[in-house]
């Protein structure tokens, strides 16, 4: 018969230790032992541990990470009531948008009630199941009141998006329109199309952001909205006017601002052109706005405009805020969302949409000129950032407000955790972009009038990350500055072509260093008119700290320069290559993949050295591997022979490294099967190895291209090792991403080594 362990069963089954915020586990259900955890008898632990608390629910399931999505389906899209069932594909898709871009597990819930109290009672009743509940397309007035009653009723994260998502988003928008145009929100005037649940949520919002109630016109269906009007709830006739006016035409007479949440074309457009110098106009019926974007770009070009469509600039999408609204409220087990946390996610779209936009998100819409302005009020949808901008300060507000039931302390090492739920560990990457911030280094770029250097360059120069040095002809660069909106104020930029009297500097000092190895004054002199060999000089005169190369050209020429004319540390024979993997389990780091294509055994030992080296440069204890087809010998050939020969020298030069093989890759990365067939191996009881050491660049360049291409993790490199300096060769078509990750390691690599490269 089979024994559970109380404590075995209660690990299996808790979700993370009390008050840290973590990713959610997969549990194993392969074996009868798993089995029984996962059901009886093992359930039986977890269940008498919630029974003594109730707030133990969150440690033994999934409550903390599961939100509900529930409608009557009374007001869906600009369908109207169309019923809970025609609803449903609407709900799921929002769980599905909730889970890719938060990764909260959803559920969505149509009900089968229209009477409020009846809807009340239902949704109430689900609270023990949840631990926060998204209200979605349910009609005004009746919306208003199930959500405030059930606000007081549930001890758990509760808003209708309708309502609340539509007022934060646009929130940050008006925010952001005003300060371009430079006008303040308590004198702007305020016209309004629509009355239901999502024009007023926007306007209570914009309310506590300063603008003035006097300032507010409101029209619905059934004219302006005045204190005479019966059929309108409480909350409609708080925007009553009592001033002399009866047609939308009057109302936006000197108007600073339309805002629509009602029909289409309900603004002609000849009524443009009696609203102020440059009028915001938020135009956010769906599909079809109420005014039509071409229309009112014609009419008064000096507009700001937005509207709910993705093929026009501003979108004012509710993805942007509620997956990231209830993660941060979720993560502080939040008995609610308050006026507190809604306005911390408006201050942090606001101020991420003044962030230089990464070049992923440039790529994903095709567009390159995307910066804070008129047609960029607010941040994309596919931001990544988006994150940990709004959710660490939901959290934060829900904390300071007295919401929170779990306090978070470590707010970088949340942002970790924020990033890990949606596939990727940047622990190590952002130790190191902190770090490099710390001390900014002195960062010489070759191909510095290219477009992905100069963005680079911008986000480097703008985080503090790097003090960019760029290369290049200076109208290029300033043609493609002013192309792609790029502020590169601060950048230093050398056309070398123009610096005579610097180039015939470093060319004596390169064939000073060279006229034994054949090179003469005149080669020299022609090889600093290339920017690879001129920025190499640079680094060994010290008037950069590090160099990086490699955009537009391969690996071998890039590399070459420098050697010549910088050269290998002292005791170094010969320069590897390491690319790190940013995996959900931890960096791995793999060598040698671009630089030695078949070393011997003996200079595989070599290699082995500078890559415990460069791991630890990147605080991490190496655990070593040499990789083969072989398993300790269980298949023979040469090149198992040279990865067991590898291993025996390496062991004798480096007694202190943790170090096996030859053995499979499998093999290596996986503990528990070499704790159960290879149990003498030094790295069956160390969790596995943690760095690949690869018998030629063939396998090694396979596999990190396989994991690059097949996905799950992030490849950073190659990381150049053994240069007397800091050098580091960039893959011929890097990313922009990719190249501002080689430049925070380069600028770590100049502070750690005192100016010597890795």
């Amino acid at each position: 018969m089979l024994k559970i362990n109380k404590q075995e069963a209660l690990d299996y089954h808790s979700q993370s230790p009390a008050g840290k915020i973590e990713v959610i586990p997969t549990k194993p259900v392969s074996t009868q032992l798993d089995l029984a955890l996962a059901y009886s008898p093992g359930v039986a632990e977890p269940c008498k541990e919630i029974a003594a608390d109730k707030d133990a629910v969150y440690k033994y399931t999934a409550k903390g990470n599961l939100v509900a999505v529930i409608s009557n389906g009374t007001a869906v899209l600009g369908l109207g009531n169309i019923g809970p069932e025609a609803s449903k594909p609407v709900m799921e898709g929002k769980g599905v948008l909730f889970k890719k871009f938060a990764g909260i597990d959803c559920f969505d819930i149509e009900i089968d009630a229209t009477d409020p109290d009846e809807f009340i009672r239902i949704v109430k009743a689900l609270e023990p199941t949840f631990g926060g509940i998204n209200l979605e397309d349910i009609k005004a007035p009746e919306c208003f009141r199930i959500e405030t009653e059930l606000r007081d009723k549930v001890n758990i994260p509760l808003m209708h998006d309708d309502q609340h998502g539509t007022a934060i988003i646009s929130s940050a928008a008006l925010l952001n329109a005003l300060e371009v145009v430079g006008k303040k929100i308590e004198e702007v005037k305020v016209v309004v199309s629509g009355a239901g649940a999502a024009a007023i949520s926007c306007l209570r919002l914009y309310l506590e952001l300063g603008l003035r109630l006097e300032n507010i016109v409101v029209f619905d269906k059934d004219g302006i909205i005045h204190p005479g009007r019966t059929d309108l709830a409480s909350l409609q006739l708080q925007f009553a006017t009592s001033r002399a006016i009866t047609t939308l035409g009057e109302a936006l007479d000197g108007a600073d601002v339309f805002l629509g949440l009602s029909a289409a074309n309900v603004l002609p457009a000849e009524l443009l052109l009696k609203m102020a110098p440059n009028p915001i106009v938020f135009a956010l019926a769906n599909p079809d706005p109420e005014i039509a974007y071409e229309v009112a770009m014609a009419t008064r070009p000096d507009i700001i405009m937005a509207t709910g469509r993705s093929d026009h600039p501003n979108q004012v999408n509710n993805v942007l805020g509620f997956p990231y609204i209830f993660r941060g409220a979720l993560d502080v087990r939040a008995t609610g969302i308050n006026e507190a946390m809604k306005l911390a996610a408006v201050r942090a779209l606001s101020d991420l949409a003044k962030e230089p936009v990464p070049d992923m998100v440039n790529r994903a819409y095709g567009d390159n000129t995307l910066s804070f302005g008129r047609t960029y009020l607010i941040p994309k949808p596919l931001d990544p950032r988006l994150i940990t901008a709004i959710s660490p300060a939901v959290a934060k507000a829900a904390m300071d407000s007295g919401v929170a039931r779990v306090h978070i302390t470590d707010w970088p090492a949340y942002e970790d955790e924020l990033r890990s739920r949606l596939g990727v560990n940047q622990k190590l990457m952002n130790r190191i972009t902190n770090a490099a911030k710390s001390n900014p280094k002195r960062v010489v770029f070759a191909e510095g009038d290219t477009y992905k250097i100069l963005k680079a360059a911008q986000i480097l120069q703008d985080e503090g990350i790097a003090q960019p040095i760029l290369l290049g002809n200076r109208n290029k660069i300033a043609r493609l500055a002013a192309e792609n909106n790029l502020d590169l104020e601060g950048c230093e930029i050398i056309d070398i072509l123009h610096e005579e009297a610097k180039r015939e500097q470093y060319a004596e000092l390169l064939y000073e260093k060279r006229q034994r190895r054949g090179m003469t004054r005149y080669e020299g002199r022609r090889l600093l008119r290339e920017r690879n060999y001129y920025g190499s000089m640079m680094l060994e005169n010290g008037e950069a700290d590090a160099f990086i190369t490699g955009l537009s050209k391969d690996y071998g020429k890039s590399i070459i320069p420098s050697l010549q004319a910088i050269g290998v540390a002292e005791g170094v024979k010969r320069v590897a290559s390491m690319y790190i993997i940013q995996h959900k389990k931890g960096p791995y780091f793999f060598a040698d993949t671009t630089v030695n294509i078949d070393p011997t055994a003996e200079e595989m030992v070599d290699i082995i050295g500078l890559t415990a080296n460069a791991v630890r440069f990147f605080d991490t204890e190496p655990r070593v591997a040499v990789i083969s087809y072989s398993n300790f010998g269980s298949n023979p050939g040469e090149l198992p022979d040279k990865a067991r020969r590898a291993t025996e020298l390496a062991k004798q030069r480096y007694p202190e490294l943790i170090l096996d093989g030859e053995m499979q890759a499998n093999t290596a990365l996986n503990p528990e099967l070499l704790q159960e067939q290879y149990p003498f191996s030094e790295l069956a009881d160390k969790g596995g190895a943690n760095t690949l050491i690869f018998p030629n660049v063939i396998s090694g360049n396979i596999a990190y291209k396989v994991i690059q291409e097949i996905g799950g993790a992030e490849v950073i490199g190659p990381v150049l090792m053994g240069m007397r300096k800091p050098v580091h060769i960039l893959q011929l078509g890097a990313s922009v991403r990719e190249i501002v990750n080689m430049a925070a390691i380069a600028v770590v690599d100049a502070q750690k080594a005192g100016g010597k490269g890795l």
